[in-house]
C-alpha cells in the first residue's frame, strides 16, 4: 500500500494558489484513476483505490499547511506495517521554476512549512517528497502572501504541465514497487541537476 499525501490549505479560497499544488496533484490522480476523495479520517479528506493493482490512499490534510504532520503521523500510526518509503508527500517549492518538479528520498524541509511539520511530527526526515515549482517570490512580495496568491493566466499552462509531470512521476513510484522512486527520480530530476538548491 502507498500513501500519497498532497499538501495544501482547505477551502475554496485557496484553490489554485501556489501553496495548494499538492491538493491539485491529488485531485488529478483521483480523476485519472476514478478514486473518490470524500472520506474523513485523521484530520484529512482521503480516498482509497487501486492504481496499477496497488492499494493507494490519496490524502489531503485539512489541518492547514503548517500542521500537516498531524495527519501524516496519525495515518502512519494506524497503518503500522507501512514504512516511510511507502509514503510520498507532494508540496510546493518557491525555489523551483513554475512547473518544474524535483523528487527526493529524504532531506530537510528546505523552508517548506508543511514538510517542516511532518518532519517534526514523525521525528524523521527519511521519507520521499515531490516538490512542484511555483516560482520565486518577487522582491516586493511578502512570502506568506506570495504562496497564498493564485497563479496568473500566463502561469497556468506551466503549472498544469508541472502537475501533470508530478502525477506521471507518482504513477511510476506506485507501479514499480522496488525501483519506482529511483525510476521517477531518474526521469524527472534530470532538468534540475544544475539546481543549487539545498534539500
Amino acid at each position: 500500500m502507498k500513501l500519497i499525501i498532497g499538501l495544501g490549505n482547505p477551502g475554496a479560497e485557496y484553490k489554485w494558489t501556489r501553496h495548494n499544488v499538492g491538493f491539485e496533484a491529488i485531485d488529478k490522480l483521483a480523476y485519472d484513476f476514478n478514486i473518490q476523495v470524500n472520506k474523513n479520517k485523521y484530520k484529512s479528506i482521503y480516498g482509497e483505490g487501486l492504481i496499477f493493482g496497488e492499494k493507494v490512499l490519496l490524502i489531503k490534510p485539512l489541518t492547514y499547511m503548517n500542521l500537516s504532520g498531524e495527519c501524516v503521523r496519525d495515518f502512519l500510526a494506524f497503518y503500522k506495517d507501512l514504512e516511510l518509503q511507502d509514503i510520498l508527500v507532494i508540496c510546493d517549492d518557491i525555489n523551483l521554476d513554475i512547473g518544474e518538479i524535483r523528487i527526493r528520498k529524504k532531506g530537510s524541509a528546505g523552508g517548506q512549512n508543511g514538510l517542516k511539520n511532518i518532519i517534526y511530527q514523525l521525528g524523521n526526515e527519511n521519507f520521499p517528497r515531490l516538490r512542484i515549482g511555483v516560482g520565486q517570490k518577487p522582491e516586493n512580495y511578502n512570502l506568506a502572501n506570495y504562496v497564498l496568491s493564485k497563479f496568473t493566466k500566463d502561469e497556468d499552462e506551466k503549472i498544469i504541465e508541472g502537475i501533470t509531470k508530478a502525477t506521471d512521476a507518482i504513477e511510476i513510484f506506485i507501479k514499480d514497487k522496488e525501483k519506482g522512486l529511483d525510476n521517477a527520480m531518474n526521469k524527472f530530476n534530470k532538468k534540475n541537476k544544475q539546481s543549487k538548491i539545498n534539500d
